[in-house]
C-alpha cells in the first residue's frame, strides 16, 4: 500500500526516511554576498587576480581555495555497508553520511562522489582528472580485490593522500583497542597470536598493521579456511598475505586454529562456534566486528574472553572508523601531506588507545567516537608523524 505521498507505507513513517529525505548535507558559503562590492570580489572582476596569482605560483591554490580542507569521498558502490554490491546510487546515503561524520568529528569538509563505473582503470582515470579540486581521497566501500589495486594506483599518481578507509581506518582502531586490551593484561604485543575471520580489505589491512605494530603472529581465515602458502586457490592479494602472516603455517579451518590463541578478530560476517571461542587462551581477546550481527555474540564472548569488543554502538568497546578517519585526514591536511603512511597510522592508533589513559579498563580499551579528546589527538599525532617521516609540506 502507498502513502498519500506516494511512498511506501512504512516508509512514510519510518524516521531513517524522515531524516533523509533531501539528504543529509549541503554547500554552505562561508563568505557574505550582501552587495555589489562583496560580488565584485567574490567573483569577478576580484576573482580573477587569484586565478592568476594561482596560474603563477600553482602552490597558492591551498591559500586562496578550499582545496587542503575537502576530501573526495569516492565509491563505485559495490561493498557497501552489510550490503554488498547495490550500485552508486544507493550507496549515496552511506557516502553522505560519510562527508557529515567527516565534518562532525574532524571539521573536515568531504563531497561524495559515487562513480557510474565498477572498471579499475575507469575507476583511476576519473579520481586523476577530479584530483586538482581536492586535497585528499577517501575510497569508500568499494569490493575487494579492486580496492587494493585502485589505492595503490591512485597513491602512485597523485601527491595527494589515498586512504580506503574500508582498510586502513578499521586497522587503526583495531590496533588501538588491542594495545589497550594487552596493556590492562600486561602482556606486550610481541606474545599474541591473532587469528583473523575474513580475508577482504579490512582483514587484510588489519593483518599488516598488526605485523607492522609487532605483533607475535596473526593467521587470516577466508571462506575456504586458513590462508596459507600450501593453497592453489589464492588471488595475488591472499598470496602475499600468505607469505607474510602464519608464520607457524597452520592450515585447516579458521575453528583449528583458535586453539590457543590469544585475539580472535572478526571482519567476516560469518558465525564462530562457541566450542571455538572456548579453546582460546586463558585471558584471551574477542573482537568481533561484523555488524549487526557479531561473529561472536558478546553474551558468549564474555564467557570466555577477558576484553571483548564490536563494531555496535549498544555494546562496549565499539570498534568504530569514525574514531580514526576524520583525525587522519585533518592531520594530513593541515601540513599539505602527500601521502598517508605506515608512521602516521601507527601514530594515529597509538594516539587513540592513549586517550583512554588512566580510566582503561576490560569494558573501556577504546574511546567514544563523542569523546572530543579523540579527533585533536589523532589530528597532532598524525601531523607530527608526516612531518617527521618527510612527506608534510608545510
Amino acid at each position: 500500500m502507498g502513502s498519500a505521498q506516494g511512498e511506501p507505507f512504512d516508509q512514510a513513517f519510518d524516521p531513517a526516511f524522515a531524516l533523509h529525505r533531501g539528504g543529509k548535507m549541503a554547500i554552505q558559503a562561508t563568505v557574505p554576498i550582501r552587495d555589489k562590492d562583496d560580488l565584485s570580489l567574490a567573483y569577478t572582476p576580484g576573482v580573477a587576480k587569484v586565478c592568476s596569482a594561482i596560474a603563477d605560483r600553482p602552490e597558492l591554490v591551498h591559500d586562496y581555495t578550499w582545496k587542503s580542507q575537502v576530501v573526495a569521498v569516492v565509491t563505485d558502490g559495490t561493498a557497501v555497508l552489510g550490503l554488498g554490491d547495490i550500485g552508486p546510487e544507493a550507496s549515496l546515503p552511506v557516502m553522505e553520511g560519510k562527508a557529515i561524520l567527516f565534518k562532525q568529528f574532524g571539521g573536515v569538509d568531504a563531497v561524495p562522489l559515487a562513480l557510474g563505473t565498477t572498471d579499475t582503470d575507469e575507476i583511476i582515470e576519473t579520481v586523476v582528472r577530479l584530483a586538482p579540486s581536492f586535497g585528499g581521497v577517501n575510497l569508500e566501500d568499494i569490493s575487494a580485490p579492486r580496492c587494493f589495486e585502485i589505492e595503490r594506483r591512485l597513491q602512485e599518481r597523485l601527491d595527494i593522500p589515498v586512504f580506503h578507509d574500508d582498510q586502513h581506518g578499521t586497522a587503526i582502531v583495531t590496533l588501538a583497542a588491542l594495545r589497550n586490551a594487552a596493556k590492562l593484561t600486561g602482556r606486550p604485543l610481541g606474545d599474541l597470536r591473532a587469528v583473523i575471520s575474513g580475508a577482504g580489505a579490512a582483514g587484510v589491512a588489519i593483518a599488516k598493521f598488526l605485523l607492522e605494530a609487532g605483533i607475535g603472529d596473526v593467521a587470516v581465515a577466508d571462506r575456504k579456511g586458513l590462508v596459507s602458502p600450501d593453497r592453489g586457490d589464492l588471488t595475488d592479494v591472499k598470496r602475499e598475505l600468505a607469505g607474510l602472516t602464519n608464520r607457524t603455517r597452520l592450515s585447516g579451518s579458521l575453528e583449528s586454529a583458535l586453539s590457543g590463541a590469544d585475539v580472535f578478530i572478526g571482519v567476516s560476517g560469518g558465525t564462530v562456534p562457541e566450542p571455538a571461542i572456548a579453546s582460546m587462551a586463558p585471558g584471551a581477546f574477542v573482537f568481533a566486528m561484523a555488524n549487526p550481527n557479531p561473529e561472536v555474540h558478546p553474551d558468549i564472548a564474555h564467557q570466555y574472553a577477558s576484553v571483548v569488543a564490536t563494531g555496535r554502538s549498544d555494546y562496549p568497546n565499539q570498534i568504530n572508523n569514525v574514531l580514526a578517519f576524520p583525525g587522519v585526514f585533518a592531520g594530513a591536511l593541515q601540513v599539505r601531506a602527500s601521502r598517508i603512511t605506515e608512521g602516521m597510522k601507527l601514530a594515529a592508533a597509538n594516539a587513540l588507545a592513549d586517550v583512554v589513559g588512566d580510566e582503561l579498563a576490560a569494558d573501556y580499551v577504546i574511546p567514544s567516537p563523542f569523546d572530543e579528546r579523540v579527533a585533536p589527538a589523532v589530528t597532532a599525532a598524525v601531523a607530527a608523524a608526516a612531518r617527521a617521516e618527510g612527506v608534510a609540506r608545510r
